[in-house]
Formats: structure tokens, C-alpha cells, sequence
């Protein structure tokens, strides 16, 4: 009866040891895709605006995918474009997620059948992809490029503007880039862009999602969406 009791405080003891990860409050610093998985190459579910609060339940040990509940909604998005308080100071949920306490998410991927290549997984299933072997340049870095890239390029760049009706109606092979596809991240200069005609900028198809680019610096200046 001894014995028994005290293995039952024992095992007390060490549930009241083990860690009590957070949920975490944070905002989306820039229009964020809220995806069904931790990856670029997973379905587009909606978009995450610009200070919209989400609350984070769990975080991958080794990429910046992290996953929220939005509204409701359980889905994935990229940690580096998440922010939350550390000591009353805004940080990036990625970088400070031992700090907030912030648990490991896990996801299982199914395996591709015999009639879906490898490729054709990695977009979800609909086509083919060029898988380049580089990322986005992005990050609080691609956050401070947009707020360069300043209102004059957010206001000539709108739903009307022929510039993305053209990018809307003449799609390209797909590419898939490590990051998320926000305005003011960075294309790879292995990446081909393609010209928009009568225009500054160039334009191309990653990670599931038109972006239109400055020709000049390779920054997103717009994600059609």
C-alpha cells in the first residue's frame, strides 16, 4: 500500500515537472498565406491581413512553419512573418520560440500514389513544378523592403491594373522556393522572370501564387491573389 502510494506521488511529481507549453498570442506582420500544411508547396487556405491576430499552438523543430488558429480555422503559416511579446518588445515568434514557450508541431505527409509523381506532391497534386534549390530572401528583411517599396507601387498595382490582369491570364510553370511568398521577399537570381509587357515589372508563378516583381531590385511589389 506504501509503495503504491508513493509511486503515485512520484508519478505526480514528475507530470507537475514536465514543461506546459503556451498558446501564444501573436499578428501576422505583413498579408500572410494560411496554409493546410508546413510548407510552400501546400494548399492556400486564405490570407492572414496585416495585424491580424492568430494564436499559435505549435512550431516545426527545423523549418519557420508554425501552426495557428485563425478565426477558428487550424492551419500552417511561416513563422518569420509572426510576431508576439517577449518583455513587452515585439520579436519574431520564430526566433523566440523557447522564450514564449511555444511548443513542437509535428505533420505527417502522406505518400504520393503510383500516379502522382514526386513533383506533382509537392504542389499539391495539380501539375508540375520547377523545385529550384533556394529560397526567398525574406524575413523582417523582406518586411522593411516593402515598406521601401512605399504606396506609390501599392497604389499603381491593384485588382484592375492590367499589369496583373495580364499576370492573371497568362500563367507560367510553377516554381517552389523554401519561404513564403509575401511583398517585399526577395526572387532568387536562378529563378526566371518573365516581362510584363508595356510595363516595369516582371512577374512569376511561386509557390502556388502570381507575384509580380521591380525588375530593377527582384522584390515582390504585389502577390495576386
Amino acid at each position: 500500500m506504501s509503495h503504491t502510494l508513493l509511486s503515485a506521488v512520484a508519478s505526480m511529481t514528475l507530470l507537475a515537472a514536465s514543461p506546459a507549453f503556451a498558446q501564444v498570442a501573436a499578428t501576422a506582420d505583413t498579408d500572410l498565406n494560411l496554409r493546410s500544411g508546413p510548407g510552400p508547396n501546400f494548399e492556400i487556405l486564405g490570407t492572414i491581413p496585416a495585424q491580424g491576430e492568430v494564436t499559435v499552438t505549435g512550431c516545426m523543430t527545423d523549418t519557420a512553419w508554425c501552426q495557428v488558429d485563425y478565426q477558428g480555422t487550424t492551419a500552417w503559416a511561416y513563422g518569420d512573418y509572426l510576431s508576439a511579446m517577449v518583455d513587452n518588445t515585439p520579436t519574431v515568434v520564430i526566433a523566440s520560440r523557447e522564450a514564449l514557450g511555444i511548443g513542437v508541431a509535428t505533420y505527417e505527409v502522406e505518400a504520393a500514389t503510383d500516379a502522382t509523381s514526386d513533383t506533382e506532391a509537392a504542389v499539391g497534386g495539380g501539375g508540375t513544378a520547377a523545385l529550384a534549390a533556394a529560397a526567398l530572401i525574406g524575413g523582417p528583411a523582406a518586411i522593411a523592403a516593402a515598406a521601401l517599396l512605399g504606396a506609390g507601387t501599392a497604389a499603381t498595382l491593384n485588382p484592375d491594373n492590367p499589369s496583373v490582369t495580364y499576370v492573371r491570364d497568362n500563367p507560367l510553370e510553377p516554381v517552389i522556393l523554401d519561404g513564403e511568398v509575401v511583398v517585399g521577399a526577395g526572387i532568387p537570381a536562378e529563378v526566371t522572370l518573365q516581362p510584363i509587357p508595356e510595363s516595369e515589372f516582371d512577374y512569376a508563378y511561386i509557390n502556388g501564387q502570381p507575384v509580380i516583381v521591380e525588375r530593377t531590385n527582384r522584390q515582390i511589389a504585389y502577390v495576386v491573389r
